[in-house]
């Protein structure tokens, strides 16, 4: 009689994806809970919440960094951000190039998908150029917010701060050792500077970054990167008017600020939603208006294959690019000479939906388990999905449910809608059509 031998169905690289950032969350809740991590006790919950916004590089915190964890804790934060910046199966097939192994299909589909490359071929150089851009970003950084710091705090202090600081901002975490997060460096250009420029690469994507680096003349981009650095600097612009224009007068945030100081304030709070999650002004005493238009910045979010999350620029330019057309009568929408393919139109639209379902179903539960104000809820859960960090100053006050929660949508903006949908929805392509019919809408 004869066996046939059942073939070990490998793990997609969606769910590889996500189980990776399920693995790195535990391990940062085991290592948060040790003895000599805190200074105070904290809960099971309280160590999986942190764990959870560090890995996904969110920056919201049900304590005060500095006062609760040791060195040691903030170390393992540190550690934490990184890996869930780049990720951990990135620096696990890292690892075996150093060693000198050999890089299976697998592992190069899984690079493939987590950076959003072209193609198989090529993946592990561009993995390589990945973190040695990384690296070398945060190495620069940290040497010159280490002339800012280390004058004012001393060399050890100087540049602990520096280096945790650049690796938080690049990453686009959020989190910060300071009380008051940033507030206390509004007068500081530099600082703003250094860490706006450092959480503005990370959140542009590395596809993006790759392509400008490699290519000399800006009509050598492809269509992504254009799209991706035109609409960043024009979105941050108007963002940056805005607020200017409706805090300017706000004694509680920059209406005190000199009329330069409130530039560079409305210029950092304007690309900090997208999804770093410093703030330079108490998020809680900012105008509704400018906290409405903070919510859609999170939103929006970053760019693809980068340490940002929410919908994604692109997806949010995909989106608005086909309503235009559609008004104005034109069939396929297009830019900068070139068509978007119906199948970008339609990933777009269920990118931006099953991102809607999650924020309500969130926020419907949280409305039940939690005794909060509606716009603070409805505030903490497009930060937590868009792993922006900012918050109107009830995370501590969340209840164990409501941390659990927050929690699980950290993780799913984390790991995206599309990896989310390839992980529960089997897809399958149909041989036949069915006959059109008409549907009325609007």
């Amino acid at each position: 009689m004869n066996v046939k031998k059942r073939r070990k169905k490998s793990m997609s690289p969606p769910a590889l994806i996500a189980s990776s950032f399920v693995i790195t969350i535990l391990i940062g809740t085991l290592l948060l809970k040790l003895p000599f991590a805190t200074k105070v006790p904290i809960t099971w919950v309280q160590a999986l919440f942190t764990a959870t916004s560090a890995t996904t590089v969110t920056g919201l915190s049900v304590f005060d960094i500095s006062s609760t964890l040791t060195v040691f804790g903030e170390i393992v934060l540190l550690l934490l951000i990184q890996i869930g910046g780049v990720g951990l199966m990135a620096f696990a097939v890292a690892i075996l190039i150093i060693l000198g192994r050999k890089v299976g299909m697998k592992n190069r589909i899984f690079i493939q998908e987590t950076f959003s490359y072209h193609s198989i071929g090529g993946t592990v150089k561009f993995l390589r150029e990945i973190l040695l851009f990384v690296f070398t970003t945060e190495g620069i950084a940290f040497i010159a917010l280490s002339f800012v710091w280390v004058p004012e705090y001393g060399w050890k202090d100087g540049l602990y701060y520096s280096l945790f600081h650049v690796v938080s901002a690049f990453n686009n975490a959020g989190f910060s050792l300071f009380p008051d997060n940033l507030i206390a460096f509004t007068d500081q250009p530099a600082v703003i500077v250094i860490l706006s420029a450092l959480f503005i690469i990370g959140g542009i994507g590395f596809v993006v970054v790759m392509d400008t680096l490699q290519k000399r003349s800006i009509r050598q981009w492809t269509l992504h990167t254009k799209v991706m650095i035109y609409s960043t600097i024009t979105l941050n612009g108007i963002a940056m008017l805005f607020l200017l224009i409706m805090e300017y007068h706000n004694d509680k945030t920059i209406g005190n600020l000199s009329f330069f100081d409130k530039l560079w304030t409305s210029y950092f709070q304007s690309v900090t939603p997208r999804t770093a999650g410093f703030n330079m002004v108490p998020m809680e005493d900012m105008e509704e208006s400018s906290l409405l238009l903070t919510l859609l910045l999170m939103f929006i979010g970053g760019g693809s294959a980068s340490t940002a999350s929410g919908i994604k620029l692109t997806t949010f330019i995909v989106i608005l690019l086909t309503t235009l057309s559609y008004f104005r009568g034109i069939r396929e929408p297009h830019i900068f000479n070139r068509t978007i393919k119906t199948e970008i139109i339609f990933r777009s639209m269920a990118i931006a939906a099953v991102s809607s379902g999650v924020i309500f179903i969130a926020l419907f539960f949280l409305t039940i388990t939690e005794k909060i104000p509606f716009l603070p809820l409805l505030f903490e859960t497009v930060s937590a999905y868009g792993t922006v960090g900012l918050s109107l100053g009830i995370t501590s006050n969340l209840s164990p449910f409501g941390e659990v929660i927050i929690c699980i949508v950290m993780f799913l903006g984390r790991i995206g809608p599309l990896t989310l949908f390839f992980l529960l929805i089997r897809t399958k392509k149909e041989s036949y059509y069915y006959s059109y019919d008409h549907v009325h809408t609007g």
